[in-house]
This record gives structure tokens, C-alpha cells and sequence, in this order.
């Protein structure tokens, strides 16, 4: 399904000033850069369909405030020169093709490199690479679905393609079902559980190679990998992505395909329930509410919107933001929201205290926002734990 408009939405914690290489009135041809990273050339943005610039605003700082398309001639896809790329692959020696392919078609973004959750340098050589083809979160689309048919061959190919990325083997988390993959000396499955948060990178990763300043570790989502076979093998970017369009507001679950930033008001509003609803792009865990679906989002959540009851006068506001954090109190649903993998108690008074030191002991290093999106959504602690885990990576960052 292809909303009649697409806009995106990067969210806060992709860190992008933009340039644009297109302007408004201009048609692009789905797949084509639109926009690129001032500071890191490398960090491209493609158009997510065929279509007429309709909106495309800067903000403060060089930040996307909005950028609109409007669908026109979908057939229209641009092509890439793969093969160098595909040369280096098949004699299995170097990588500077592929980099740079991956980097011109915006693949190089869906990388995520850990400890601090950038997107890696050009040149940089992870220990290993996650590829993730599970997801626990509630109501996520399952990515078995996703690799089926044509992406079943193109994920193959993706794979042969990452392992010309790092030294090390590369790590496919999938459930415990049949193999999705065949593995072999470069390509490891590893067996994830069902139950949240354990179908997340950042706790795969602490279990088995945590991430240290001095050791890289990169995921990247399997529908991507697919993407980057695809890439090799078509000369142009997939059209769609699996997304899943559920939640208490809707009438029924829906599981579509559709373009990145895709309009959420037509994926859903034909089939919500009656009365006043929000839509999340993302998990009822760490959605948020848009327009667009989000630049990584898989998922749009429909949750009934909160209605009002009295306002609180303003004084007594003041007085609530001024008392002292409520403590939070050691149970099995604390524990739990960490999976068991980390120290829950002892993780949670590093963040709130500032000790970045016991943060990366406990395997801080490993972690990222949605990583303790759960305990947020547990405690209802204020400031948000995700909100203190960013703060210390950024200060660990800092002083390296």
C-alpha cells in the first residue's frame, strides 16, 4: 500500500542536519538521495516513493523541520552502479565499493553502532555485526513474514555483503523456530526468546559481545540486509516495508506493506474504532505520536487517546514538579523489564545518581533508548531512564 503522501520523520534521536540536494517543486525518482548529513557526507536520505517535493522546511540548528512528497509516476526508480560493489563480494576481497555504494543508497544509516548508538564512520571495522530478525515488542510485525519469497534470496546476498564489512562472524538473532538463514563459517544463529525485551539488540548484544569504546558493535534490522541483497542484485531500492498496524483503537490488526513514512492517517483511519484514538508510530512502549512513520518504525500503534478529567490549577503543578522523584521499589516487573540479562536496581541508581563509571560496568556501553523503553513504561519515573541512559553515553562519549 502506497499513501498518496509520504513525509519523514527522523525523531529525535537520529542526529541528521540536513542538506537538502533537492528543493520544493522538484520530482524525484523513488530511491534517489534527497538529502544528506552536512557534517558526515556519508549519511544519505533517499526518497521514499516517486514524487513531487511538496514541503521541505528547515528548522533550528539545520535540523528537518518538514519534508512532504506527494506520490507521482511510481514507476519511476532510480538505478545504481553496483558493480564494483558486487565484484568485490564475489572475489571476497575489499570493501571501499561496497561502503560507498551503501553509503550513496542511504543503507550505510541503518547501521547503528554501539557503544553510543551512532552511525558508524566510513571506514569503520565492527567486531561483529547483529542482524535482527526478531522483534518482541508488543504488537511487532513478525520478520519471518518480511523474509519470505524474493527477500529470502536478497537476504542471503545482504549477509555475503556484511561479512565483507567486518573481521568477525556476523550474529543473526532469529526465534526459536526453523532456521530463517542457512548458516555457515561467517554467519552464526543465535536463538532469541519470545518474551520482551529479549528480541532487542542491545541485550542480544551484552550477552554475548559487549560493546567497549575500544570494540565496535553495529545491527542492523534483516528487512535492511534484504534491502542491501536487493540493492546488489536490482540496482535500486525495495519499494515497501512489512509494517504492522495494530493496537487497542483498531478494529482489527492489519499487516501491510508500504513505503518509509508512509501517511499513518490512511493506514489506519479506515479501520479504527469509534472515539477519539492517537497514533503511534512504533510500540505502545516508546511510540510516538505523527504524521509519518518513522524513519526505523515497523509498527503504528493505535491507542485510545487519554480523555481529560480537571485540569490541575497551576499551582498545584508547580507543587507535584517540585517534590522529589518517587522512589522506585525493587520487584519482579523491574527486574524483568531488563530481561534478567542486566542488574536492574543496581543499572537504574547509576542512571539516576550520574555514575557513569557503574553504568558501563553494569554493560550501560551495550545499551540504547529503546533498550530500557520498558522500564520507563514500568516505573513511570520522571526523568524518563532512557532520557538518563542518552545523558551518560553522551558524557562517556565526551570524555573518551
Amino acid at each position: 500500500m502506497i499513501t498518496a503522501e509520504a513525509g519523514l520523520n527522523l525523531g529525535s534521536q537520529i542526529d541528521f542536519r540536513a542538506e537538502p540536494l533537492v528543493k520544493a517543486g522538484d520530482h524525484v525518482a523513488q530511491g534517489a538521495p534527497i538529502l544528506r548529513d552536512r557534517r558526515r557526507h556519508e549519511c544519505i536520505i533517499t526518497a521514499p516513493m516517486a514524487g513531487r517535493v511538496a514541503e521541505l522546511e528547515m528548522g533550528a540548528g539545520r535540523r528537518l523541520a518538514s519534508l512532504v512528497l506527494y506520490a507521482e509516476d511510481r514507476d519511476d526508480r532510480h538505478a545504481y552502479e553496483v558493480g564494483a560493489a558486487s565484484d568485490e563480494i564475489a572475489c571476497g576481497e575489499g570493501s571501499a565499493a561496497l561502503r560507498r555504494l551503501l553509503q550513496e543508497a542511504g543503507l550505510w544509516m541503518r547501521f547503528r553502532s554501539r557503544p553510543f548508538g551512532r552511525v558508524p564512520a566510513p571506514e569503520t571495522i565492527p567486531a561483529t555485526i547483529f542482524v535482527m530478525a526478531v522483534d518482541t515488542r508488543p504488537l511487532a510485525p513478525d520478520p519471518r513474514v518480511a523474509l519470505t519469497g524474493e527477500n529470502a534470496e536478497w537476504l542471503q546476498l545482504g549477509l555475503r555483503a556484511l561479512a565483507r564489512l567486518c573481521n568477525g562472524q556476523i550474529q543473526f538473532c532469529q526465534d526459536r523456530g526453523p532456521d530463517i538463514i542457512s548458516p555457515n563459517e561467517r554467519v552464526r544463529i543465535r536463538r532469541v526468546g519470545a518474551l520482551h525485551p529479549a528480541g532487542l539488540a542491545g541485550f542480544c548484544i551484552h550477552q554475548s559481545f559487549p560493546a567497549r569504546p575500544d570494540r565496535q558493535i553495529w545491527d542492523i534490522d534483516a528487512e535492511d540486509v534484504a534491502a542491501i541483497g536487493e540493492l546488489l542484485s536490482e540496482r535500486r531500492l525495495p519499494a515497501t516495508r512489512l509494517v504492522s498496524v495494530a493496537g487497542p483503537g483498531m478494529r482489527e490488526t492489519l499487516l501491510v506493506r508500504c513505503q518509509p513514512g508512509a501517511d499513518l492517517r490512511d493506514l489506519a483511519y479506515a479501520h479504527m474504532s469509534p472515539g477519539q484514538q492517537a497514533i503511534l508510530s512504533g510500540s505502545v512502549l516508546e511510540g510516538q505520536e505523527s504524521r509519518w512513520l518513522g524513519y526505523r518504525d515497523r509498527q503504528v500503534t493505535v491507542i485510545s487517546r487519554p480523555s481529560g478529567g480537571r485540569p490541575r490549577h497551576w499551582l498545584e503543578t508547580a507543587l507535584r514538579q517540585a517534590s522529589h522523584p518517587k522512589p522506585i521499589i525493587a520487584t519482579a516487573a523491574v527486574e524483568q523489564a531488563l530481561g534478567g540479562y542486566i542488574p536492574a536496581m543496581a543499572l537504574l541508581r547509576a542512571l539516576a545518581v550520574g555514575d557513569d563509571e557503574a553504568v558501563a560496568e553494569l554493560g550501560g556501553l551495550s545499551l540504547l533508548e529503546e533498550d530500557l523503553a520498558l522500564v520507563d513504561y514500568i516505573t513511570s519515573a520522571k526523568p524518563r531512564f532512557s532520557e538518563l541512559l542518552r545523558a551518560s553515553l553522551d558524557r562517556i562519549e565526551a570524555n573518551l
